[in-house]
This record gives structure tokens, C-alpha cells and sequence, in this order.
């Protein structure tokens, strides 16, 4: 990965290049922007759960707010809304496959703030 990464990176000499990383990295904040997607993710990673599920595990995230983000996130096809035929209904939400592509995403972002929390602490 790292020598995809250095090849991407050292071939942005162009401005067409240019704009399309810096693209590229937007997409990716701006998918991740937000108080919300990350914890919703981050439950989600663990298993299958109900919205009352996320909800309790979820500190502070309003019905409202858990039932706008679970639509975009399924809009973004990152997870999938499972109706079981129960009587009444019972739904669950779970990762879909290009929602596991994040794995990679959210592993370096945690070892990137485990490090720079470390360097802020010491100063």
C-alpha cells in the first residue's frame, strides 16, 4: 500500500492530477464529516444491530439524527437496512461489503490519532 501510495503521490505533477487527489481526499472528508458517521460505523462493525440497539450504545445521538445518518449511509450503499418478515417488523442494519473497504480507512486514521495524541500529550 504504501508504494501505491508514494507512486499516487509522486505523480501529482500535473494540475489535472492535481485536482483529481485533491478530489479524491475531499470526497473522502466529506463522507466522513459529521459527529455521527464514525460511531454509527463503528457500532455497526461489531455485527448486525437494531436501530434501538445503536441507539443505546450511542451516547447522546437523537432518533432523529441515528435515522438521518443511517439513510445516508445506506444512500452511500456503506450499509444495508435488512426488514425481517416478524410480526411487528423487526430491522437491522449491518456493514455491506464496500462498507468493509473502510476497514483499511478507519484503521489508519486510528493509528494516525493514537500517534499524534501521543505527540500533543508530550509536547
Amino acid at each position: 500500500m504504501e508504494k501505491v501510495m508514494e507512486e499516487v503521490v509522486n505523480d501529482v505533477h500535473t494540475p489535472e492530477r492535481k485536482l483529481e487527489f485533491t478530489l479524491a481526499i475531499r470526497d473522502t472528508l466529506d463522507f466522513f464529516s459529521g459527529k455521527w458517521k464514525l460511531p454509527i460505523l463503528g457500532t455497526l462493525m461489531g455485527g448486525k444491530k437494531r436501530f434501538k440497539e445503536m441507539e443505546r450504545m450511542i451516547p447522546k445521538i437523537t432518533p432523529r439524527m441515528l435515522s438521518k445518518e443511517l439513510r445516508d449511509l445506506e444512500m452511500n450503499k456503506v450499509i444495508k437496512r435488512v426488514v425481517l418478515d416478524t410480526i411487528p417488523a423487526t430491522i437491522e442494519y449491518e456493514i455491506t461489503p464496500y462498507g468493509k473497504s473502510l476497514d483499511t480507512v478507519l484503521f489508519a486514521m486510528y493509528e494516525w490519532g493514537v500517534e499524534h495524541r501521543k505527540r500533543i500529550i508530550q509536547g
